[in-house]
């Protein structure tokens, strides 16, 4: 892997943060968090980003988000019992859905660097982001 730009690294680019408690159950026989485990992670602090910036809110009957892709990159191990902070932000706004970057981070470092793509769904099918969410974006933009 590549390193990746430092700037990417720094938490103040992410205008959502979460911490996520780690469990017993997300280790692996090596002793550190698995990297399925960081994937729920990242879940977790997704949903919780979505609930905090008013998506969630803005939904249509019926609408709800769909995960089309997640990427991670792992900088370092992660251990229990430290929870991981998730920092989150808007990367690029599309017609139906919204790409988003998360940098998790344990004990101060970074620890991983993601990017998922939320696809928004009314009805089974991919629909426009609603006007609601597309016109408060600007303060969930990575800066």
């Amino acid at each position: 892997m590549a390193k990746p730009d430092p700037r990417l690294l720094d938490p103040a680019l992410y205008p959502h943060a979460c911490e996520i408690p780690t469990r017993y159950a997300d280790l692996d026989p090596n002793g550190h968090i698995n990297n399925v485990a960081q994937a729920a992670i990242v879940e977790d602090a997704r949903v919780r980003f979505h609930v905090a910036s008013g998506f969630a809110d803005a939904m249509a009957p019926g609408g709800q988000v769909m995960l089309a892709s997640l990427t991670i990159d792992y900088l370092a191990q992660c251990h229990y019992p430290a929870p991981i902070t998730v920092h989150t932000g808007v990367v690029a706004p599309g017609k139906h859905s919204l790409r988003l970057r998360h940098l998790l981070m344990q004990n101060g470092r970074p620890a991983g660097l993601a990017e998922s793509v939320a696809v928004y769904v009314v009805d089974g099918r991919a629909a426009a982001l609603p006007d609601a969410l597309l016109t408060g974006l600007a303060p969930l933009m990575c800066r």
